[in-house]
């Protein structure tokens, strides 16, 4: 059975999204924990969870970094994108 992929316009709104938005949202992030890491920095007393909460949250930012240019790169050799994982197949 063949199923037909939509082609049109708002199909790709997503991926517009995903690939302008979320990058910038991740920076924006990223520019964050870095300014109150340097607060911490310059700040004295017993800080270390806090540090370890930022070092934890860049660790993760760093990931959804990497999986989202590897996702983009996919999408790009491929039309339909992402398709694949949603459907399990590819």
């Amino acid at each position: 059975m063949h199923v037909a992929v939509s082609k049109a316009p708002d199909s790709r709104k997503w991926r517009e999204f995903y690939a302008t938005k979320l990058p910038e949202r991740i920076a924006e992030a990223e520019k964050a924990l870095v300014q109150r890491a340097r607060e911490l920095f310059q700040k004295t007393g017993d800080n270390i969870e806090e540090e370890q909460a930022l070092d934890d949250a860049m660790y993760v930012l760093h990931g959804l970094r990497s999986t989202c240019k590897r996702n983009l790169n996919m999408s790009e050799r491929n039309p339909e994108g992402l398709d694949h994982m949603r459907t399990g197949t590819g």
